[in-house]
């Protein structure tokens, strides 16, 4: 690797023989990210019931928070007399803000997209409020991420080719309009492939991007309720047109299964709610599948959650000491559930690259696909923000 004095770098270390699986080093302001990575969902400036402390504890590298929420409250400029997320949320690892589009997106009859941007209504308040490109990327650039994502116009699903396309080149306008208005040297701006569920837009979407050089590229608008076997597609037909050398984040993905059929397509970065979602219903990931620990069935199982798990949760407490904190609405069973789930992920993910590193993917996935149960898949609608 080249030192560019970039802000953000990406370090290729190994490429799988047989697939697009890729190991790497994403460089940053506050340090190395290995890559694969999932990256938990900090929407406040916090991962739900979480505290920093215990997020390092886990492992987590990197985390990512929300532009939408944080702007509504405590506002961009409380965040930046704090001296940054950094320091507001006591996190010394990376971190990365999404847009706000996406957020403002699912508001779904409360905005009305032009243009200049998005016009919409708080979600707390009713308030008449408006983001568009600029807006996006001074408000990311005072909440002080390492990484920020360009403003983009995200499609639901179904969605026509025509306004897919027009989605798209309102995209590629906002991006040129993003790095425009990007400022800060100590932050690295990645654009946002969009195209809906056209091949042919989603290539002409990465190649556009790809000649604006972006030090990173996210891919949006998939997850979005689309079956699993069409966003593949899309990932095939798109992934040989984005840049070797650059990151690839799948936005708003982290199911098990998803996550490795994205790295077995190159992707290298990651971020999903549900982890955290499910486990305030007490809800489990597991090698073998999804453990709802609420069933009545864990009454008097004072197993841990999962054998040989080495989290806090499976290491002190039992899956019926765990339901009890569940059905009596205590939040530390949801605590416990959340730490076990985001552990999970990251054993999952350092499984993953290891395998690439070792030249065994394959081998990786199909011992995954052999042991976890596909009948407790999860519905797409729990990945949403």
């Amino acid at each position: 690797m080249t030192d560019t004095g970039a802000p953000v770098r990406y370090e290729l270390i190994r490429q799988c023989a047989v697939t697009g699986a890729r190991a790497g080093i994403l460089h940053t302001p506050h340090g190395p990210v290995e890559t694969p990575v999932y990256m938990p969902v900090g929407t406040q400036g916090v991962v739900k019931a979480m505290t920093s402390r215990e997020m390092a504890e886990i492992g987590a590298q990197i985390v990512l928070s929300n532009t939408y929420h944080l702007s509504l409250r405590p506002g961009p400029e409380v965040v930046e007399k704090a001296g940054g997320l950094h320091r507001f949320m006591v996190w010394d690892r990376p971190i990365l803000t999404d847009s706000g589009g996406f957020q403002v997106f699912s508001l779904s009859g409360l905005r009305k997209i032009t243009e200049e941007g998005m016009r919409f209504r708080s979600h707390l308040d009713g308030s008449a409020l408006f983001m568009g490109p600029e807006e996006s990327i001074r408000i990311q650039e005072q909440l002080g991420a390492d990484i920020i994502m360009a403003f983009d116009e995200c499609t639901a699903w179904p969605c026509d080719e025509k306004t897919a396309r027009a989605a798209m080149e309102r995209t590629h306008r906002w991006a040129k309009r993003c790095q425009k208005a990007h400022r800060r040297e100590d932050q690295a701006l990645f654009g946002i492939v969009q195209g809906a569920f056209s091949e042919q837009l989603r290539i002409e979407s990465a190649q556009t991007l790809a000649a604006m050089d972006f030090p990173g590229y996210g891919i949006g608008g998939l997850s979005v309720g689309e079956p699993k076997d069409l966003m593949y597609r899309m990932l095939d037909a798109l992934m040989p047109h984005m840049p070797n050398d650059k990151p690839r984040y799948l936005m708003g993905v982290g199911t098990p299964d998803c996550l490795l059929e994205g790295i077995l397509r190159g992707v290298d970065m990651f971020d999903c709610v549900l982890a955290t979602r499910i486990a305030r219903n007490g809800t489990i990931l597991t090698g073998q599948g999804r453990l709802v620990v609420r069933n009545a069935r864990y009454r008097e199982d004072f197993r841990p959650l999962e054998e040989g798990c080495d989290c806090e949760a499976c290491r002190h407490y039992s899956r019926a000491y765990i339901r009890h904190l569940i059905k009596a609405g205590e939040i530390t069973g949801a605590r416990l559930c959340s730490i076990h789930n985001l552990r999970y992920l990251k054993r999952l993910m350092q499984g993953a690259r290891q395998a690439i590193l070792e030249d065994r993917f394959p081998a990786y996935r199909e011992a995954f696909y052999q042991q976890f149960d596909m009948r407790g898949a999860f519905n797409r609608s729990e990945e949403t923000q």
